[in-house]
């Protein structure tokens, strides 16, 4: 079975994972701090997404 995502995406994540810890990570257009450990992870695979990285496409909410 092939690997879901990326060597780069997996840096990306580890990335804004550190960014997180430090609680240097910000998110949106009001750059409000990041929260959650979820949504640290969102945004590395978001940026990994714009980067180019192999990542699975967003579930699209039903």
């Amino acid at each position: 079975m092939p690997r879901k995502y990326g060597k780069s995406a997996q840096k990306e994540v580890k990335r804004e994972m550190r960014r997180y810890k430090k609680g240097t990570a910000h998110s949106g257009t009001k750059h409000k701090p990041v929260k959650s450990r979820k949504q640290a992870i969102a945004i590395g695979l978001s940026k990994a997404r714009k980067k180019g990285a192999k990542v699975p496409k967003k579930s699209s909410r039903k």
